[in-house]
This record gives C-alpha cells, structure tokens and sequence, in this order.
C-alpha cells in the first residue's frame, strides 16, 4: 500500500542544514517508527516515505534526500535493486534495514552501494548515530555483529583478486585498509598502529581516492575481495 499524498514528501519547512532523511519500508508502522525518532532529533529531517522500491528511487531524487533508510523485502523493485539505482546515479547514502533472518542479504547490499546496515530493532540511539555517521560520508560497519556477518559472506568470494586498485597501496595503506576492514573506527585504528587519528583519515582518505571508492563500506568490500582481508581475521588478532 503506499503512503497517503501527505505522507509522501515534507517538501517544505525543511531547514537546509539539516540531514534529509528517507523512509523506505513496506510496513507503515515500520516507517512511523523510525519518523517519531528521528524527526525529534536536531539537525535530521524525514523528508519522505516510501512504501516500495520503485518510490524510493523515485523519492530519493525528487526529494533529494541526503540518507534512504531501505528495507530489503518490499513489493515490486526490492531494497538491494533500489539501493543499486539510487547510488549508481546520485551521492545519495543508503542505509540497509535487515532482520537476523535476513542476514544472507547482507554483503549483497554492501555490493549494491549501500553504506551500512542495521537490524530493525536497533536503539534509538544508535538509529540516529547512524544516520549522522552515514550522512557524513562515513560507513556504519563498526558494530561486532557486522564484522561477524561481513566476514561471513566474503568467505563466499573463492578466488581473490588484488588487481590494480590495492597494488596502488603503499605498505601502511594496506594496513589501515586491513583494519578498515576488520570494522574499527579511526580512533581504534590510531591506537593500534600508534599513529595520530588525523594521520588516520589522511590515510582513509589517500586509499578510497586511490580504489576509486565511496565510502568506507566499499574500502570492506575491497579488502575482502582482493584477499587482503580473511573471514575470521579478527578471530585471530
């Protein structure tokens, strides 16, 4: 069912520092929850609501939202197919919407563009940490169980290729992509290697210019598929 006319797009009164934030989920109630949460907090504003793929792609443009918090199973286009038009085409940042039972579409949606994930029945808090994370330009890969899952599925990927983009890497870029990949933030980071966190970004910074990459979501990706990172690494550390 879709939304009513007045629950599509809050076109209006939206302040333009604020963080524009789309719903896309099937459940209304689903959408009204995340709505009474993040339209109290200062500096975020729900823009909009879908209740299928095809709406969010087309509210994600018309709306130009800076965040789509997507679910994964909705009627028509589905999540991960419109989270692959979304960022193919706009700079717009996706969050993936999962349930424990859904977990085997995690790594598809880091595929698909999408920024990080969360399971839906996550606190409050931490909806609203990730929508200010991702907004940024930064990627929500940092919680235990998204390294856990992220290790899972690129245990998928058979035949590691490191190709061109790490080989542009110097040694300790490598090292900070590994640990980038491992889930920890740039302050865990620093303290591992003993480096300053400015040194750290700087570091982030060089590496997603030089693979060509968005966010530090696909920096994950990238570590895993060229074989630079293992499942279980973290495990073993």
């Amino acid at each position: 069912m879709r939304p009513p006319a007045a629950a599509a797009g809050y076109g209006t009164g939206v302040s333009a520092s604020a963080v524009r934030v789309l719903l896309a989920d099937d459940q209304t109630l689903v959408r009204a929850g995340f709505r009474s949460i993040l339209d109290g907090e200062d500096g975020i504003e729900v823009v909009g609501e879908a209740a299928d793929g095809a709406d969010a792609v087309r509210l994600a443009r018309h709306l130009r939202a800076d965040v789509v918090l997507m679910d994964i199973r909705m009627p028509g286009l589905d999540g991960l197919a419109a989270t692959q038009k979304i960022t193919a085409s706009s700079a717009v940042r996706v969050i993936i919407l999962t349930t424990f039972d859904l977990d085997d579409y995690v790594y598809g949606a880091l595929r698909s563009g999408a920024s990080g994930f969360l399971v839906k029945d996550t606190e409050p808090a931490e909806l609203i940490h990730a929508v200010r994370v991702v907004a940024r330009g930064d990627a929500l890969i940092a919680p235990a169980i998204t390294r856990r899952l992220i290790a899972e599925f690129a245990a998928r990927v058979r035949h590691p290729d490191p190709g061109p983009r790490l080989s542009a890497l110097t040694e300790r870029e490598r090292e900070v992509l590994a640990l980038v990949a491992a889930g920890l933030s740039n302050d865990e980071i620093a303290a591992r290697l003993v480096l300053s966190p400015a040194t750290v970004k700087t570091h982030v910074s060089r590496i997603m210019t030089k693979a060509q990459v968005r966010d530090r979501a696909q920096l994950v990706i990238l570590a895993y598929e060229s074989g630079l990172a293992v499942p279980g690494w973290l495990t073993r550390s």
